[in-house]
């Protein structure tokens, strides 16, 4: 059994479904958010995946059970002094994210890990908000939705990140049935530069009149094998996340990630997929 206390801030889709990933690895995980209700529903989802026999594939039938008991919650982040590596997977927000790791260099103790599920923000800039001597603590470990079944995971140091940092989230990542891969501190880092971009043309497409979004996630899933379209994909994770995050490669990397005019014009009127709204597909 592991014995590393993990925690992880935030219990969203991501968050919560990273945390369970570390459960069933056999650690004892801390999941904190702003409120009880938010860690209630959060647990509710986990327990639900569960009987759903999500996540397959990694885990022993009988191993799933106990994981949930292995989950404590929490709205404070004081109860992090304990922790030995906390991942933040709150919302794509530089502020919002600068604020968390003020508050958790301050908790931790000087040996904890801090990592970031970021998405798009280079890591280092993500590092300048802890003090010096936890800048060899500090690294990307960037998940991917839907984390319980997803196996990748970008590990991106940044500029201070110790090497035995960047080996003890490696072992813990493959622990926790995922497979990291290091990538470089860039903005988007690997997958997510090469994903915007074939979602943006695939929104052109649609603009150009080429062809729907269904017959174009059908061409994507027939031609290129790909398990889920673009529209699909953006309907999943929701339109107003894609254009956040082509707006962030877009100021780093400029023209060739402007978002598609159609794909503004949707999130406008609340047409972004996601839980129980229009996206796409509909």
């Amino acid at each position: 059994m592991a014995q590393e206390q993990i925690g992880v801030v935030g219990a969203g889709l991501m968050g919560a479904e990273i945390a369970l990933n570390f459960a069933l690895a056999g650690h004892d995980v801390l999941l904190s958010d702003r409120s009880e209700d938010l860690l209630s529903a959060a647990l509710a989802r986990l327990a639900a995946l569960l009987d759903r026999g999500i996540p397959r594939g990694f885990w022993k039938e009988e191993e799933k059970a106990p994981a949930l008991a292995r989950l404590s919650t929490t709205t404070r982040l004081d109860d992090f002094a304990q922790c030995d590596f906390v991942t933040e997977a709150v919302f794509e927000s530089e502020p919002v994210k600068a604020e968390v790791y003020r508050a958790l260099d301050r908790i931790c103790a000087s040996p904890c890990i801090l990592a970031s599920n970021t998405s798009t923000i280079p890591i280092s800039t993500l590092a300048s908000y802890v003090g010096q001597a936890r800048r060899p603590y500090f690294i990307g470990t960037h998940y991917f939705s839907p984390a319980s079944r997803m196996k990748l995971v970008e590990i991106i140091p940044a500029f201070d990140t110790a090497p035995e940092t960047v080996e003890t989230a490696i072992r813990l990542c493959r622990e926790a049935g995922k497979t990291p891969i290091p990538v470089k501190d860039v903005a988007g880092f690997a997958v997510n530069r090469m994903l915007l971009i074939f979602m943006a043309e695939a929104v052109r497409l649609v603009e150009d009149g080429v062809a729907t979004p269904a017959d174009i996630d059908q061409a994507c899933r027939l031609g290129l094998g790909h398990p889920m379209g673009p529209f699909e994909l953006m309907d999943a994770v929701s339109s107003g996340l894609a254009l956040q995050t082509l707006e962030i490669l877009h100021e780093a990397y400029g023209e060739r990630f402007r978002p598609p005019a159609l794909l503004k014009q949707r999130v406008r009127a609340g047409l972004v997929g996601g839980r129980g709204k229009r996206g796409w597909r509909d």
